[in-house]
């Protein structure tokens, strides 16, 4: 079993930031694959962004390449995601997942997370 507890999120303006974090439990953290995703309303949840358990690979969805980053403490049993220049299309909940599968890469399809945090609202005003 894997808890994860995300927070972080709240209310930005247009090119603002904010930093998520995920605190992960119950399992070695070190071997778990982090991942972000994302819903919004009236649309289905999409990757955002992932890392592998080493921290060497990382994966980006095209819409937030080179205004996110994603990171992980695995001192801190933590991940986190620091998203820069925001816009009103980012506004969603964000969630933080897990796949218990220590692959060198990131998977990017939603089935393969085993555990999921409770989500964390991020509202970007224009």
């Amino acid at each position: 079993q894997v808890q994860l507890v995300e927070s972080g999120g709240g209310l930005v303006q247009a090119g603002g930031s904010l930093r998520l974090s995920c605190a992960a439990s119950g399992r070695t953290f070190r071997t778990l694959t982090m991942a972000w995703f994302r819903q919004a309303p009236g649309k289905e949840r999409e990757f955002v962004t992932g890392i592998n358990w080493s921290g060497v690979n990382t994966n980006y969805a095209d819409s937030v390449k080179g205004r996110f980053t994603i990171s992980r403490d695995n001192a801190k049993n933590t991940v986190y995601l620091q998203m820069n220049s925001l816009k009103p299309e980012d506004t969603a909940v964000y969630y933080c997942a897990a796949d218990t599968f220590s692959s060198p890469r990131v998977p990017t399809t939603r089935s393969v997370y085993d555990y999921w945090g409770q989500g964390t609202q991020v509202t970007v005003s224009s």
